[in-house]
């Protein structure tokens, strides 16, 4: 990649949601899909200008005048010309937003996204589209989606965000702290899409992490976070510490027990022990909970050391505050390690009934590696056939390939 393409690169990772956000605050008559297709059109115009006679010295003012002059000569053509003048100007500079308690632009567009009437999976689409800028490619990679798919979210979107003005109307003091608990969602979502070791590059996978963290910090920066800001950050700092533990020389996934615990990051891992400190409060969220796991895996000596049965409670306490299977499914594991590997087959099993928890690949790589342990051949390759089959992840797959051919080994040597 020459120098010129890397640093289009970074600005359209840096710049792309705000350039959008600034162009339909100056031009308040364009439709998003317009301002867009725009910004992607003066990224492409700086890629063969910068080219042709070098970079700027201001690229990003360079690409907001392309990105106004484009919108206006759109304007123009479309008769709906409303007497704006293009900026003749060599100084041009971003668009600010109205006032904010919060400093980050960033920041504002995310709180932006937190729409409390968009679902979910829609806020960390259009977070990962506008304010991570990543392409709908990537974002249909990262979410184990289609393409298809994620162009019909962002088209749902498009017309609430067009409705609700939301990348141009930014939420007053009060509106920001009720919208709180949505942005630690979409936070912890983010960075958990970026933990996830099923998709992509390495690399790719821990800049996304990075993103969600830089803005989880710069969140606790300003006026309006709170205890599980810090109980949030220390979360992903915990599990940051040990992230390229967390694959082999080839690439291969490491399970927990297998990491080498002499390559966590331990300075991280202290950092985030007082951040969690911190966080101490009498309301206890599902951040503290979860943090307090982390720290334990992050400060035992050894996985056999590590107190699995108090881990359990704190799953317990967690599944209290917010039921799901999932969290059953951890529960049961760290049940396991514990000893009490009759009542773990007993929750594994029920889960089993979970119309999608019967066809979710870990519930029965979970069941396949315990069977395993347990001696149970027929049982383990059954459930460990199944997980490779729901997985479309090669990743996974191999790791259940591997139990599988261990199982062989294993059978050949007995």
């Amino acid at each position: 990649m020459d120098h010129i393409q890397s640093v289009v690169d970074q600005l359209y990772k840096t710049h792309y949601g705000k350039l959008v956000s600034s162009l339909l605050f100056a031009f308040r008559n364009i439709e998003l899909q317009s301002a867009e297709d725009i910004i992607q059109d003066s990224f492409a115009a700086a890629l063969k200008d910068w080219r042709s006679n070098g970079l700027p010295s201001s690229p990003v003012n360079w690409l907001f005048k392309v990105a106004q002059h484009k919108t206006f000569n759109k304007i123009k053509q479309d008769k709906r010309f409303t007497g704006y003048e293009p900026i003749e100007s060599n100084e041009i500079t971003e668009i600010n937003f109205p006032e904010s308690v919060l400093e980050d632009q960033q920041l504002k567009v995310l709180f932006a996204c937190a729409h409390p009437d968009l679902s979910p999976k829609i806020q960390v689409v259009i977070t990962l589209k506008y304010v991570v800028n990543l392409k709908v490619e990537a974002i249909a990679k990262i979410l184990a989606m289609t393409v298809d798919g994620v162009d019909k979210l962002l088209l749902r979107a498009r017309q609430k965000i067009r409705d609700e003005k939301m990348l141009i109307t930014f939420p007053e003091h009060a509106v920001l702290i009720r919208r709180l608990p949505i942005v630690h969602k979409v936070l912890y979502l983010l960075f958990n899409e970026g933990y996830k070791s099923s998709w992509g590059k390495e690399v790719f996978r821990e800049e996304l992490c990075e993103d969600a963290m830089l803005m989880t910090k710069e969140l606790l920066l300003s006026p309006i976070s709170n205890k599980e800001t810090l109980a949030l950050y220390a979360l992903m700092l915990f599990h940051h510490s040990r992230f390229k533990s967390r694959f082999g020389p080839s690439g291969d996934i490491l399970d927990l027990e297998n990491q080498d615990r002499a390559g966590w990051n331990k300075d991280l891992i202290r950092v985030a022990t007082d951040f969690l400190h911190q966080s101490g409060d009498t309301l206890i969220s599902t951040y503290h909970i979860e943090a307090s796991i982390a720290y334990i895996h992050c400060t035992s000596l050894s996985f056999k050391e590590t107190n699995w049965s108090l881990i359990s409670k704190l799953y317990v306490r967690l599944f209290q505050t917010q039921p799901n299977p999932f969290i059953e499914l951890n529960y049961s594991i760290a049940l396991y390690y514990s000893g009490d590997t009759k009542e773990a087959f007993k929750i594994l099993t029920r889960l089993l009934e979970h119309p999608f928890m019967n066809q979710y690949y870990l519930l029965n790589g979970t069941l396949g590696k315990f069977y395993a342990m347990e001696g149970n051949e027929k049982s383990a390759r059954k459930h460990l056939l199944k997980a490779i089959q729901l997985t479309n992840f090669d990743l996974e797959k191999n790791v259940f390939q591997k139990m599988i051919d261990d199982l062989q080994v294993e059978n050949k040597t007995n």
